[in-house]
């Protein structure tokens, strides 16, 4: 009987997979409407290709199971000062970048997303390491990451800034993804408090998660980090997610 293994591959490896990894869904319905992730989704397969890891078994490998999106950037200051863009900064960035023709010097990631049947069988790990070993095989020293904390929803009114540093008795992260990275050798560096940021009218938002969004204030919304601003006055509400920026010093 031979053994199935999970393997990955660089969109510029398997371009022909290329819809296979765009057909992946599993993020909340309000997360597909950051109004900056347009600039880089809508040129992740082409222009990124070899940034863009896919995940398939050893059995059936023309069908994904997971995909990891990453993108390189120029940063010159240091990494303890990260934007507090987070997300929408690093994509901004890289694609003005891009365009100037700046000579990108670290790697973000973006993305890591697994088949929802296959969550918990730590695919996710296996990709953040393919994520590592292909920066570092494209000669980038330092891989960063605007993390979001995978059980931050279970406690939307806890500031980020106290959640990102909560500690199990082990000394390593509470948070599950958070511990991930740090297992890896990661270095949690520093909140980004403007991460994603996405506005809608009340009828957007009810279509997004199914709420009446008839009250203004702040809603609590399944699975995002912190409350929606809402404002029925003004037909408005705003989601201002934080995340949390770690550093992978690859090859240390």
């Amino acid at each position: 009987m031979v053994a199935v293994t999970i393997e990955t591959a660089t969109l510029a490896e398997r371009p022909e997979m290329a819809d296979a990894v765009e057909e992946l869904s599993g993020w909340p319905a309000f997360m597909e409407h950051d109004p900056i992730s347009a600039l880089y989704y809508g040129q992740a397969t082409s222009a990124f290709a070899e940034h863009v890891l896919v995940a398939f078994r050893s059995d059936d490998p023309d069908v994904a199971v997971g995909r990891a999106y990453t993108v390189p950037f120029r940063w010159d200051e240091p990494i303890d000062e990260l934007p507090d863009g987070g997300w929408d900064a690093v994509i901004r960035r890289a694609c003005l970048g891009q365009l100037r023709g700046t000579t990108p010097d670290t790697v973000s990631a973006l993305e890591i997303l697994v088949r929802p049947d296959l969550r918990g069988t730590g695919l996710s790990g296996l990709l953040l390491r393919a994520m590592r070993r292909n920066a570092a095989r494209l000669g980038f020293t330092d891989l960063v990451a605007p993390v979001r904390p995978s059980a931050k929803h279970l406690a939307p009114a806890v500031p980020m800034s106290e959640y990102a540093w909560l500690t199990r008795e082990d000394g390593l992260p509470q948070d599950p993804w958070l511990r991930v990275h740090v297992r890896l050798g990661a270095r949690i560096v520093k909140v980004a408090p403007l991460s994603m940021v996405i506005p809608g009218t009340l009828a957007q938002w009810r279509s997004w998660t199914g709420l009446p969004f008839d009250r203004s204030g702040p809603l609590v919304v399944p699975d995002a980090l912190v409350p929606v601003a809402v404002d029925v006055d003004h037909d408005h509400a705003v989601y201002v997610e934080p995340n949390v920026w770690v550093h992978h010093l690859l090859g240390a």
